[in-house]
């Protein structure tokens, strides 16, 4: 089967590949008409058991821009709510001869579960799974660095805020680590810490200051509170004075350095209007470049003959 589950078992050349296909469909932003005949006739499938705005509406646009038909499950309305199992509504939705399922869950592990069912010439593509994994958000993530900065060898990245609960944190560490960045950084308070961090492959700082100091890409993250259970800050008002990005705390950073934040982002909370709005925030591109990316994965995954090396994981 061939899916796109996870970052951490591929390789550089691999995410390199995705990279370059996701290149070579930026210029379609720029045509007339918006599509590419590549998956016409081919069914996607978006599959997403929590709310997701950016995510659900690249993958749609991309699979459009593929020309495929795309179907939107609401999880809402669906059979699930009468009882049917995950595994019922899957069969029946590949009865249907449906090609991708876009799969969203709030469980760590569920794409991999799916992926085990599914029938041979179903492919799942992992958009969020519990605190484990994100990768096309990753991906785009790391074609937005690419595209602004070119070469990761020389880059150091800090990832601030509620790594704990982030499954886009994981797989931004994984990514920026497979190709090669000079030094991964992680800030947060230690309740916000996964237990064992730095075996991650991450450099580890409890205060702000210093973790922002000379690195050459500030990502944000959103506390994670549908995730949290008990009290893991003392409130928001203090959680944004200790590690909130303010302009102050970035000019801490290079002059040049990106501001990104995979979203939705919480001003005043994670991040200060200044920043999220100001001219070193790339945000609204890390947006735009998700399409492209999305594209990339979708035709790899289900035409890999046309497109080099089938993503597996």
């Amino acid at each position: 089967m061939r899916h796109f589950l996870n970052i951490r078992e591929l390789s550089s050349e691999q995410l390199t590949h995705i990279l370059d296909t996701a290149e070579s469909f930026t210029s379609v932003d720029g045509q007339a008409v918006k599509k590419v005949p590549l998956l016409r006739g081919k069914t996607i499938v978006n599959l997403f058991f929590e709310p997701s705005t950016r995510t659900r509406t690249t993958f749609e646009l991309a699979a459009k821009r593929l020309s495929a038909d795309v179907l939107n499950i609401n999880i809402a309305t669906s059979a699930t709510t009468k009882g049917e199992s995950l595994l019922d509504t899957l069969f029946n939705l590949e009865a249907m001869n449906t090609d991708v399922f876009i799969v969203r869950h709030p469980e760590s592990g569920a794409a991999d579960f799916i992926a085990k069912y599914v029938a041979p010439h179903v492919s799942i593509i992992n958009a969020g799974d519990g605190k484990h994994a994100h990768p096309t958000q990753a991906m785009l993530d790391m074609f937005t660095i690419r595209k602004l900065r070119k070469d990761f060898s020389y880059l150091s990245v800090a990832i601030v805020g509620d790594i704990l609960h982030s499954r886009v944190a994981r797989s931004q560490i994984e990514a920026l680590n497979i190709l090669g960045a000079k030094e991964v950084r992680v800030i947060a308070p230690r309740t916000l810490l996964p237990a064992s961090v730095e075996k991650l492959g991450v450099k580890v700082f409890q205060d702000c200051k210093q973790g922002l100091h000379d690195v050459d890409v500030v990502i944000m993250l959103r506390l994670q509170k549908e995730r949290m259970q008990g009290a893991f800050i003392p409130s928001e008002h203090e959680y944004f004075q200790l590690y909130g990005l303010t302009p102050e705390r970035l000019a801490l950073a290079k002059p040049d350095a990106l501001v990104m934040h995979p979203g939705p982002i919480n001003r005043g909370v994670e991040i200060s209007s200044e920043v999220a709005d100001g001219p070193q925030s790339v945000i609204l591109q890390q947006v735009k470049y998700g399409i492209a990316v999305r594209m990339a994965i979708l035709s790899l995954v289900i035409s890999p003959e046309q497109n080099g090396a089938a993503i597996e994981s």
